[in-house]
């Protein structure tokens, strides 16, 4: 069976509230990848937390930010505004925060599409959080 087009718009409101805290807008999905749109306001740090069994892509498209990662004993921090790519591992750990006076906001594919409550676990991450997390 074959799947049919599919065409969207980004949300002007969140869809829901990522496990990281962070501000989401669902796009698109196929069998094999979902994308959505993730935003976190100015000035503020999500909370850190991995995830079981997908991997990520982000694309920044608003803002400056820094983002933390830590996966198999390697540690880092990037600085982070539009036209930066970051990739996550399955489990790697990461938090990320806003700088400055705009909204940091990227463009995020999930390999498998977001397969819902259980996927992100909280881990310990370098930044106090600021945003409450979302369901797990």
């Amino acid at each position: 069976m074959a799947q049919s087009f599919a065409t969207k718009s980004l949300p002007l409101v969140p869809d829901a509230i990522a496990p990281d805290g962070s501000e989401v807008r669902v796009l698109l999905s196929l069998s094999r990848g979902s994308l959505a749109n993730f935003r976190l306001a100015p000035g503020q740090t999500s909370v850190a937390v991995a995830h079981n069994t997908i991997e990520e892509i982000w694309f920044f498209v608003e803002g400056r930010g820094t983002m933390w990662r830590r996966l198999d004993g390697r540690d880092e921090t990037v600085d982070l505004e539009p036209g930066v790519c970051v990739t996550i591992p399955v489990g790697t750990r990461f938090q990320f925060k806003s700088l400055g006076p705009d909204s940091l906001a990227a463009v995020g594919v999930s390999m498998p599409p977001w397969p819902g409550k259980g996927e992100s676990y909280f881990v310990d991450g370098p930044w106090a959080a600021t945003v409450p997390a979302g369901e797990a």
